[in-house]
């Protein structure tokens, strides 16, 4: 059964061109990739500059005179923050059902992808874990290793697909402490940060890397299963790897500031990484724990973009509409349906802002307006521009 809302899912994670029989159902964007990398680079490749070794450390100067400190372990030391942070670090294992027989009803699950989370909150009974929705996505089971090597299954309590945040419980006493949040506001180009998780999987796990912030307030357009969506993310040179996804971005305190999420990587480009900021992180959290899913307004159509359809549904448009999102569903029950909108009408405007595409769309509805809202969409039917208000509904899905 199809699914009609803003967030229609598909199954990859790259964007494909509808195939059009008629004018079929809603064309939506392609989900993040397993490591969330944008594309693919071989991970062994080293061409970092080797460091030049002083043939003889006599050569220089004569150490007689030198103030010698030992090297040990303080209180003080990043090594014991990082220790104590590490705790806090989970693997954690998408499972996905599985039938290789085509002459067994049943099938089991396997492996489908691993990553990495947090554990932000602990109570007697319970530890509760901040991942991303990539991470964890399709899973009909998650499974989380500890950081002494304790398994377990874990329950997903909500998740968010544009915001790539998904919050995960285990039951049961865990010897670990929560990592607390930092003030990702506070950051500033420059600042240190590590970043701790299971890069290539879990024989690598709690590895860590250090950086700075090489940006903040970056926007980033990514392709996610709910749509396209320009992600609010924080640019580091910590070196971020496939499975380090959902893993902590943490400041020289051991505070969380951030959930490592994506990188660039491509021939040519080094030291590209991203986290969500921990400010976010804990609104969406909250959200997540509270609903189970982040409530938006919902307008109840699916839409595609004028490069994702065949020429002839744009043959009517007048020559100066260039832009705009094509209506390829309407939910029967939505705002959208009872305002009277209809499968290729061409969406141009919301609320007074241009609609250049579905992305568009999207974005004005969630950053610009509130459920309950009355707002004017503009859109052409037959070449002819009309009108129609519409008032928000929301997204909420019923318990």
């Amino acid at each position: 059964m199809t699914e009609f809302n803003e967030e229609s899912r598909t199954e990859n994670r790259t964007a494909k061109k509808p195939v059009w029989k008629g004018f079929l159902s809603t064309v939506a964007a392609g989900v993040l990739g397993s490591a969330l990398t944008l594309t693919a680079v071989p991970y062994f490749q080293d061409d970092t500059p080797q460091a030049k070794v002083p043939e003889e450390a006599g050569q220089a100067e004569s150490s007689s005179n030198l103030d010698v400190t030992p090297v040990s372990s303080s209180s003080n030391s990043l090594a014991d923050t990082i220790e104590q942070a590490s705790k806090a670090i989970v693997g954690v294992v998408n499972m996905q059902q599985q039938n290789n027989n085509p002459f067994s009803q049943s099938s089991e699950a396997s492996e489908s992808g691993t990553g990495s989370g947090v554990i932000f909150k602990k109570t007697d009974d319970a530890a509760y874990i901040v991942t991303n929705n990539h991470v964890i996505e399709s899973a009909s089971e998650i499974q989380v290793t500890l950081h002494d090597g304790e398994k377990a299954t874990a329950e997903l309590i909500g998740t968010d697909a544009l915001t790539d945040i998904a919050v995960l419980k285990i039951k049961g006493e865990v010897d670990a402490a929560a990592m607390t949040f930092g003030d990702s506001s506070k950051l500033r180009a420059g600042d240190q940060v590590l970043a701790i998780g299971n890069p290539l999987g879990l024989d690598l796990s709690r590895t860590v890397t250090q950086g700075i912030v090489s940006a903040v307030d970056r926007s980033i357009e990514v392709s996610t299963s709910a749509g396209e969506w320009n992600l609010n993310v924080i640019q580091t040179d910590a070196a971020i790897n496939p499975g380090n996804s959902g893993g902590a971005l943490m400041n020289t305190a051991g505070q969380l500031v951030g959930i490592n999420s994506l990188k660039i990587a491509d021939s040519g480009v080094e030291g590209l990484g991203f986290a969500i900021p921990s400010n976010e992180v804990k609104t969406l959290i909250d959200q997540l724990i509270k609903n189970g899913q982040v409530i938006r307004p919902y307008l109840g159509v699916g839409l595609a973009s004028f490069d994702e359809v065949p020429p002839q549904y744009l043959r009517n448009l007048p020559d100066g509409v260039t832009s705009g999102a094509i209506v390829a569903n309407v939910d029967p029950d939505s705002a959208a349906a009872k305002a009277g909108l209809q499968v290729e009408d061409i969406l141009v405007s919301i609320g007074g802002k241009q609609i250049t595409n579905s992305g568009d769309l999207r974005k004005h509805l969630y950053s610009g307006f509130s459920i309950g809202d009355k707002v004017k969409i503009e859109f052409y039917r037959g070449g002819e521009l009309k009108t129609a208000e519409v008032t928000l509904t929301s997204n909420q899905k019923a318990n």
